[in-house]
């Protein structure tokens, strides 16, 4: 198995599972030798499940074995459990004396499927060994109907470790990642505040100083580094997960007249609609530098509400006279607006847009959130 593979332990145990219960069986065709009606038919399966066992053991002990191998494994043991009704007797069949040719070795079927399929499938497994074993025998009575009790149940518990297994395995993976990345960005922190920001902030103070020209770079400098300290200080990104934190994709963009406001424990979200809130953020803001005036400030809250993400961009500049917003939708020219609510509803949420001449521009989009992989929320 893979060292990757969080399951790999559960495949290991259901491997020997088999083998265990292979040599139970194997006591039981003994111990019934000469009450069978066809001993040489009992002995055959006997032997098809030994070299079956042989086959499975080596395949689930490869890495990352095929779903489509396991139903062929379903169908193989529902097969074992078939030849019995033509290696034991009428009575035998009926009475419930002897147990089928098999007996428990096809509760390792429903262990290989919950490992594979989860819960669900490793139900569904232990389901239709119980219903095959129902036709087998040709009847139904209390002691069929709790082994297919039980068999579902195992295969629930066993497909529902399973299924955590990976889901843990993930999560440690993707905090083991932003654990490196945090690293490498304190490292990275401490080299720039010790060289690239000190020069900054001296360029800046020493420009302010000798005016003119130099203030002007003095300003420059500021922003650069305004933009670099919130650069350091923003959450690391995890670029290979599929779910990313807002957070840092937002805190990037903070700089002397912006101030970006974020909560203290990660806005997990997938990574499609966090590029899509993402761009939405960075267009408002850009039509803030062309439309708000010079001098306009503007902040951006992002707010975890559980079941729904809340962005609110706001500024400070002239604001939007309500016919001139009526003028650009009869005209076709919604410019920024109609990107900003095309991307929410794409994303399934809703905007709303408040401003008024003198009085600045805030948007509050509020995004749900789709139902996701794991169980976190």
């Amino acid at each position: 198995m893979s060292r990757k593979d969080p399951t790999a332990p559960l495949w290991r145990a259901a491997v020997l599972l088999r083998v265990i219960t292979l040599v139970f069986a194997a006591g039981v065709v003994v111990d019934h030798h000469g009450e069978y009606e066809r001993d040489w038919l009992a002995w055959a399966t006997l032997g098809g499940m030994t070299a079956w066992t042989a086959v499975t053991s080596w395949y689930y002990l490869r890495p990352l074995p095929s779903a489509w191998f396991t139903g062929l494994d379903l169908g193989v043991c529902c097969g074992f459990m078939v030849a019995s009704d033509f290696a034991l007797t009428d009575a035998q069949m009926t009475v419930h004396t002897v147990p089928l040719v098999p007996t428990v070795w096809v509760t390792a079927v429903v262990a290989v499927g919950a490992v594979r399929g989860g819960p669900v499938a490793g139900s569904a497994f232990g389901a239709a060994i119980g219903v095959v074993n129902y036709a087998v025998r040709g009847y139904v009575d209390t002691d069929l109907t709790r082994d297919i009790v039980l068999l579902v149940g195992v295969g629930f518990v066993l497909g529902l470790a399973a299924r955590t297994s990976r889901v843990s395995a993930e999560r440690l993976e993707r905090a083991l990642r932003v654990e490196a990345a945090t690293a490498e960005r304190e490292r990275l922190a401490r080299s720039i505040h010790d060289g690239v920001l000190q020069v900054l902030a001296r360029v800046g103070k020493r420009g302010r100083e000798l005016g003119g020209e130099a203030a002007e770079l003095a300003e420059l400098a500021g922003r650069q580094e305004i933009a670099l300290r919130a650069l350091v200080a923003a959450a690391p990104l995890d670029s290979g997960a599929e779910e990313v934190d807002l957070r840092g994709m937002l805190q990037v963009l903070a700089t002397d007249r912006v101030q970006v406001s974020v909560p203290a424990t990660p806005v997990v979200l997938g990574g499609e609609a966090a590029a899509e809130l993402s761009n939405l953020v960075r267009e408002a803001l850009a039509n803030v530098d062309r439309h708000a005036g010079p001098s306009a400030r503007a902040w951006v809250l992002l707010e975890d509400l559980g079941s729904e993400v809340v962005l609110s961009i706001r500024d400070d500049g002239v604001g939007i006279a309500r016919e001139r917003l009526a003028e650009a939708a009869e005209q076709g020219r919604m410019g920024v607006a109609r990107s900003i609510r095309g991307r929410v509803a794409d994303l399934g949420g809703t905007v709303t847009l408040d401003t008024a001449p003198d009085e600045g521009t805030e948007w509050e989009v509020r995004v749900p959130r789709r139902d996701r992989k794991r169980g976190d929320r």
